[in-house]
Formats: C-alpha cells, structure tokens, sequence
C-alpha cells in the first residue's frame, strides 16, 4: 500500500485515493442491497405460502397484518383501502369506481417500493461509468508528471521512463478495476428490481381481483 502512494503526483495519489474509495462505496452499496434483497425473497416467499393458503377472505387480512415483507406491505395496504370503500368514504382521493380507486391506491404503492428498491443503483451507474475516466485522468497527469522530470534529467533512457509511466497506468488499471464490479452489480439489482416489481403487480392484480369477488368488502 505505501508502493502504491509513493507515485511523484500528489494529483495521481489523490486520484487512486478518490478510485479506492469509489471502489469501497460499491462494495459496500452492492454487499447492502444483496442482504437486503436476499431477507426480503424470503420474507415474500414465506408471506406468500401463508397469505394463498388462509381459508377465507377475513383470515388473509389477518395474515397480512403479521407480515413485514414488501408482499405484506402491498396487502396491508390493500386490506386498510377495503376498509375505506367498505365505510363509503365521499373524499376526493376515493372518488370513482372501487376497483379504479383500488387499482390506484395499490399502483402507487408498487411504485413507491420500486423506488425504495432503487436507492444505490444511480450510483453503482455513476460509478460504473465515471471510475475508468477518472483512472484515465490520472494516467494522463502521471504521464505528464513524468515527462517533464524525464525532460529535467536530460535522459530517456528505458530505466528512467519505466518506473514514472507504470506508476501513471496504475491508475487506469484501478479505475478498470473499480468500474466492473459496479456494472455487474448494477445490472444484476437492475434485472432483480424487474422481476420483483413484476411479481408485486402480479399479488396487486390477485388481489384487485379477490377484492371484486367479495364487493370491495371486509
């Protein structure tokens, strides 16, 4: 680590600080939503099992009040707007049919969970995209760093241009190297967020779809 901080630009130290960093955040941000993810699958899985198999309509809205999964927060929801259209409730925000004003109520959930979910991942794409510049700007300066010593020692010789110039492609190789492990888990959490959004509008349809059967009451 000293080796790697003993370059002649304090400019291509702080730019390997700044990559170190950088690399540190993804990390971390990538190892978060991974736990994250990992608690809430099983928790919607579960959930699911127990919701699907309740004997009645009242015994799932019992179910639904003891899950914390994002599926128990979307039925949770649900249940407390059947409640609303089931006391006939004459406000502005529950004008309009039932289904629409439920099919409303439960979009704006599953969008402000996909939100949620989405915390991290502009900046695993900052990074991702931002990083190798970054290494290439400190490449760029550590070249011209050693040029103008090679220029003030008079000699060009291999010996003197090897030690400045591998130092100066440092930096690209840890911008390189900083960038992929953010495009990877931006991609990954991206498709992930996909298929849970799809499966959270899936249980709101099944549910709009329960709720009509039994006239929007509980």
């Amino acid at each position: 680590m000293n080796n790697l901080f003993s370059v002649g630009s304090p400019v291509v130290a702080a730019t390997l600080l700044l990559l170190i960093f950088l690399s540190v955040a993804t990390w971390s941000i990538a190892l978060l939503k991974l736990w994250r993810q990992v608690r809430n699958d099983k928790s919607n899985r579960a959930f699911s099992d127990v919701f699907w198999a309740a004997r009645d309509w009242h015994a799932a809205a019992e179910v639904a009040q003891q899950g914390s999964s994002d599926l128990a927060r979307l039925a949770q929801a649900g249940f407390a707007e059947v409640k609303n259209l089931s006391a006939e409730q004459q406000d502005l925000q529950h004008i309009g049919a039932p289904q629409d004003v439920l099919e409303r109520m439960l979009r704006q959930q599953v969008e402000n969970m996909q939100r949620y979910h989405e915390r991290g991942l502009a900046e695993l794409a900052t990074i991702g995209s931002t990083s190798p510049f970054v290494g290439l700007f400190g490449t760029v300066w550590g070249i011209m760093h050693a040029l103008q010593d090679i220029g003030a020692s008079g000699s060009a010789s291999l010996d003197v241009v090897a030690g400045p110039i591998g130092e100066a492609l440092i930096a690209t190789a840890i911008g390189i190297a900083t960038a992929l492990p953010a495009v990877l888990a931006y991609n990954y959490f991206l498709r992930r967020l996909r298929v849970q959004v799809t499966e959270l509008e899936n249980f709101a349809h099944d549910f709009v779809r329960l709720a009509l059967k039994h006239n929007f009451k509980l």
